[in-house]
This record gives C-alpha cells, structure tokens and sequence, in this order.
C-alpha cells in the first residue's frame, strides 16, 4: 500500500513538469528563452553591482531577510511589517541587501492585498523584473537591479486608480523606509 502512494506521489510530480513544459511550449518559450528575458530598465546607465557570497548574504541578513532576498521568498500577508508599511509617512524605501534607492511614498497606494504596493517604481534604474514559472504559470518578478535580490512581483490590469495601472506588491521584509527628514543624496544613499 505504502508504494502504492509513493508511486502515485512521483506520478503526480511528473505530470505537474509536463504541464508546466506543455504551458511553456504553448507560449513558444523555452527554458533558454524564458530565463533570457529579464528586462532591465534604462540599461544604457551603468550601475555598480553588489555581489556577495551565499555566506557573506547570511552573515548580514536576518534568515527571514535572506530567505526572501536571496532565495526569492514571500513574507506573509498582513503580517507586522504590513501594518508598519501602511503608518508610513512621507520617505524612501531602500533595498535591505544593499541600500539602493527603489519606492518613495510618492509611489505607494495601498492594494489592501496584504503586502506593500506601489504603482512605479522611484528610482526606474535601480529595479528590474524577470518572467518566473515557480508557481507553474508566468509572473513578472520583481528585483533589485544592484543586488539582484527579490523583492516581490509586479502586476498590470488589475484596475486600480493610479497612474500607471500597475502594482508592484513588494516584501515589506526586504524595504528599508527613511523618513523624509533624513538627508539622502541624489544616488539614493543616505549621506550620513
């Protein structure tokens, strides 16, 4: 009986690869292609890049931060961090892997879908996005363009009253907000 189950365990797996390789096919996309897409934006503008070791990630990241940075993880929806996001006041969102300027509080609205939402990005060089299949259906993902750290997804169409009519629903976990107060110089880099 236990084989039974585990044959039919392994039969479901299988099934569920030659779904996701039937759904690609029928988007005429292969495995090549698809991860060849990534978009990013104004290219022409060099950006130094931050490249770290698995380990040297770990040693400055919380696990929850290094989980969705750098393993492409979602936090949970309407969680603390959520509740902190929406008491923000006017300021900058910075990515917590390498502190590159990405959101203002001129771009966020809130999506009531239980993370943090903005229409654009505040600095369109420093994010970049990525079709993925992890879920075995495309996705637009979002990420830093310095670090290359996921930051969430971004979505179109889904009607809401902004400028843009898209919804970058970010990890909360991965934003590091500084209030307007504080001095930032024109790179998106605290001066202090």
């Amino acid at each position: 009986m236990a084989q039974s189950k585990v044959n039919t365990i392994c039969w479901v797996k299988r099934l569920g690869v030659i779904l996701i390789l039937i759904f690609c096919l029928l988007l005429g996309l292969t495995a090549e292609e698809s991860s060849n897409e990534v978009e990013t934006v104004n290219e022409n503008k060099e950006t130094k890049k931050v490249m770290k070791t698995e380990e040297e990630w770990k040693a400055q990241l919380t696990s929850e931060e290094f989980r969705i940075l750098r393993k492409a993880g979602t936090e949970r929806p309407n969680g603390k961090i959520y509740q902190e996001f929406k008491e923000h006041g006017a300021g900058v969102y910075f990515c917590i892997g390498c502190d590159t300027e990405l959101f203002s509080s001129n771009e966020k609205f809130d999506s009531h879908c239980g993370w943090p939402s903005f229409f654009d990005p505040s600095q369109v060089k420093n994010v970049k996005t990525s079709v993925d299949y992890l879920l075995g259906y495309p996705r637009t993902e979002v990420l830093c363009a310095v670090c290359d750290g996921h930051l969430g997804h971004v979505f179109t169409g889904e009607g809401f009253d902004t400028p843009t009519d898209k919804r970058y629903c970010i990890n909360g976990t991965v934003l590091r907000f500084r209030p307007k107060a504080e001095d930032v110089d024109g790179n998106g880099s605290s001066s202090n």
